[in-house]
């Protein structure tokens, strides 16, 4: 993971205002479906980005921009649709399984190093 951009809390305040912008300019237009796609996944994202998770920005933008078109430009959803949201699904799954994974290591190597130097 990169560095983030700006602190966690800055990064879900920025996110939610670009969302409450997003709902006002639906609540305007009149325009929700596919225009939730779009107010959803680009806050989201650069929510992702702030906090320097470059590769979730990337899979949110693929599923939310990419359900967006497929409406907007009446793709055959029901092959695609299903495809974005599951790659996204899956892709978030095995992350935080890695990461897990990875942190329960870290704090087994630490534990090993705590008492390997209370023995010394």
């Amino acid at each position: 993971m990169s560095k983030p951009l700006i602190i966690r809390k800055r990064a879900k305040i920025v996110a939610l205002v670009l969302f409450l912008i997003g709902l006002g300019i639906l609540t305007y237009t009149g325009v929700w479906w596919p225009g939730l796609m779009l107010v959803v996944g680009i806050p989201l994202a650069l929510m992702q980005y702030l906090q320097g998770r470059h590769y979730d920005t990337w899979i949110s933008l693929f599923v939310f921009v990419g359900a967006f078109l497929t409406v907007q430009f009446e793709i055959q959803w029901e092959i695609l649709l299903p495809v974005l949201f599951s790659i996204g699904g899956l892709y978030i799954f095995i992350r935080e399984w890695l990461e897990s994974r990875s942190a329960k290591e870290q704090e087994e190597d630490a534990k090993k190093r705590e008492t390997e130097n209370n023995k010394d």
